[in-house]
């Protein structure tokens, strides 16, 4: 089995719109989170959302290559072409060589909507429009990346709600370690417009803290009240070690390990500590590792009461007593959704690369579950040789991926 290792990464969130912008908002605990005037006027219960800049395409890529792309396909493409930039890879490169696409992305609602509006205003599909079908459909992402990167290798969407962006990791890495592939451009999407989470809305699931935007989320906090949405896009160019190796490109971290189960029971939106305890057991298995060799963990932890009650559980039962620090990026960035489980991959290797672990701000008062948890409330500095990262989702899915320096 091949070695599959990151060689170039960028990110386009609320955190910032590059590695380095990100790197220092999460070594300075900076929330990225604010309110949607457009939601309260839509009747959203909760107007909080991280504050995702939409990217000015015009210039950079041409009318006809636009009109095709979703939000969240626009969010990927600026995340990639950074990815592919960082790992020295040119269109010349692109060209002559097979590289695939995998992308994480469960929903591209607000073209599906647009597309409702104008049947009903013109009663006419010729009125439509041919973009909106590109953009409407799950593969939004990977259909755009691959047209605009001239990308040939394996190309599809990896829908697992808020896993997504981990799965295709997963996915990704065992295709290169199989030797089915060379390169892998992995990474997660998620929209931000006010039409895409009216109905997650409808759940319940939201923070109320609107008074406090950057206090709302309080993952593993005794008093969070709910998640925050957001989004944005990140990108991983994930490589056979030996082919980054000839040709020369610079290696940020090793993926060498990844876990994954389904809880299996339950209602559709219960989560699982078992469950979540076997995808990490997997990942570690597969990475050669046990609990002590962990030196920080990025948790799922959402800011919802359940949700991190059964996640502390699960990661209690491995780290308790340990030295593994852990932390949720989500205190800072909200519920990144479909791009989460890529994201965190990239806060993972930004606090690997520049020795630090990020905090999990607002954490002002463990709950019983959280409470017998290494939760790193502060920024900590420290070397960071083996990292764990998990992600959850609706229906039950689980992800974890173990990354190394090498």
């Amino acid at each position: 089995m091949g070695r599959v290792v990151i060689t170039g990464t960028g990110i386009w969130s609320c955190l910032g719109q590059n590695p380095d912008d990100v790197r220092q908002s999460l070594f300075e605990g900076r929330s990225g989170i604010g309110t949607d005037e457009e939601r309260r006027e839509y009747g959203y219960r909760s107007i909080l959302t991280g504050i995702v800049p939409q990217p000015e395409l015009k210039g950079l890529l041409d009318r006809r290559l636009r009109a095709g792309m979703s939000q969240e396909a626009e969010y990927a493409f600026m995340a990639s072409a950074q990815a592919f930039r960082n790992a020295g890879i040119d269109d010349d490169y692109l060209l002559k060589n097979e590289v695939g696409v995998i992308f994480g992305n469960d929903s591209s609602a607000k073209p599906v909507i647009e597309t409702d509006q104008r049947m009903r205003q013109y009663k006419d599909s010729a009125m439509v429009g041919s973009g909106l079908i590109f953009q409407s459909m799950n593969s939004t992402v990977n259909m755009n990346m691959s047209t605009i990167f001239h990308l040939r290798g394996v190309n599809f969407t990896l829908s697992a709600a808020c896993a997504s962006g981990s799965h295709a990791i997963g996915i990704g890495y065992m295709m290169i370690q199989q030797g089915l592939q060379d390169m892998v451009l992995c990474g997660g999407a998620q929209e931000t417009n006010y039409l895409s989470m009216a109905s997650f809305d409808a759940l319940s699931a939201f923070s109320v803290r609107m008074d406090e935007p950057a206090k709302a989320s309080r993952p593993f906090d005794r008093d969070r009240d709910g998640l925050v949405p957001s989004g944005g896009a990140a990108a991983l160019v994930l490589e056979d070690y030996d082919h980054a190796v000839r040709r020369g490109a610079h290696i940020i971290a090793e993926v060498c390990g990844y876990g994954f189960s389904s809880n299996g029971s339950g209602g559709i939106s219960q989560p699982n500590s078992d469950a979540s305890y076997l995808a990490m057991t997997r990942a570690m298995k597969a990475a050669g590792v046990g609990p002590d060799d962990i030196d920080y963990i990025n948790a799922h932890a959402t800011s919802t009461p359940q949700g991190d009650m059964f996640e502390a559980m699960a990661l209690a039962r491995l780290f308790e007593g340990r030295r593994a620090l852990i932390s949720s990026t989500k205190s800072m960035t909200g519920h990144e959704c479909w791009m989460a489980g890529a994201s965190e991959i990239v806060y993972c290797t930004l606090m690997m690369e520049n020795g630090f672990v990020a905090p999990n701000i607002n954490f002002e008062n463990p709950d019983e579950y959280s409470a017998k948890l290494n939760i790193a409330a502060e920024t900590v500095q420290t070397e960071l040789r083996t990292i764990l990262s998990n992600s959850f989702g609706f229906g039950g899915t689980n992800s974890a991926l173990v990354i190394k320096k090498i």
